[in-house]
């Protein structure tokens, strides 16, 4: 089995085992880093502020690795799928061991729409072992999760049209307004990264063309406190049926972001 998810592997997810959650992540390279396309909807501000490079990241022996795991997605794809199952039963048994309950997230630097992505049938000798229309179809008892910039993605989910066991989160670029107020108008909840410490409660969000109309509450829009642990399944939405605001701190690169991407 060659490995693909990393357990627990930041602040945040680790964070989740006080509330009884053992994290595994998938990174792949982000935007085209490995010659293929991973963040189909990425923009300027998002490209040059991404995570890729925080943490471990900054080692060139992770990048390295990033890349040939996205080489190995795209161009062995029976194989990594093989992997992938393989990898998300070891976090089953290793969350079983502590006492935790395993979820998983496949898009830690990617944007791939998962709900797509067929788990294929195999013969093995005189086995047959069923195919699946996705990997959240595999393995129906395990909770994932994800952040997407594809609008298609984040409204079908509001919509209740993806897989029961798979939460997204739309994530708010400089440029992608109207589609984040799609996306919470469809249910679906909205992170967005800040310069400083903007949760609290509520926070002001008159300057945002529109989202006054769907999100207002005591003159601001209510925040969930994204930066408490990265279980973004875990999350509330508006009483009201409409997504809510997940606010994060810039960090890594985002904090010298000047593109708009991280809002004031």
């Amino acid at each position: 089995m060659r490995k693909l998810l990393n357990v627990d592997a930041n602040a945040k997810t680790v964070k989740g085992q006080k509330q009884g959650y053992l994290t595994g992540i998938l990174y792949l390279a982000p935007a085209d880093l490995s010659g293929y396309e991973v963040c189909p909807q990425r923009s300027a501000g998002c490209t040059e502020a991404c995570l890729n490079t925080a943490g471990r990241g900054v080692f060139s022996n992770v990048q390295a690795s990033r890349i040939s795991k996205t080489k190995y997605y795209f161009e062995d794809r029976l194989a990594f799928m093989d992997d992938l199952v393989l990898n998300i039963k070891a976090l089953e048994r290793k969350a079983n061991r502590m006492g935790l309950t395993p979820v998983v997230r496949l898009n830690g630097t990617s944007d791939i729409a998962w709900e797509r992505v067929p788990v294929p049938k195999r013969i093995l000798g005189s086995s047959v072992i069923n195919g699946f229309p996705n990997i959240m179809a595999k393995f129906p008892h395990i909770q994932f999760y994800d952040y997407t910039k594809v609008t298609k993605r984040a409204v079908a989910y509001g919509e209740g049209r993806m897989p029961s066991n798979y939460s997204l989160t739309f994530s708010l670029t400089e440029d992608n307004d109207a589609d984040a107020i799609r996306a919470t108008g469809a249910g679906c909840n909205v992170a967005v990264v800040f310069k400083t410490d903007a949760y609290a409660h509520h926070v002001a969000v008159g300057n945002w063309d529109g989202w006054m109309s769907i999100t207002q509450k005591n003159g601001g829009a209510e925040v969930v406190d994204g930066d408490q642990s990265d279980l973004r399944f875990a999350d509330k939405t508006g009483d009201d049926g409409l997504g809510l605001i997940v606010a994060l701190k810039a960090k890594g690169p985002a904090r010298y972001d000047v593109s708009g991407f991280v809002r004031s």
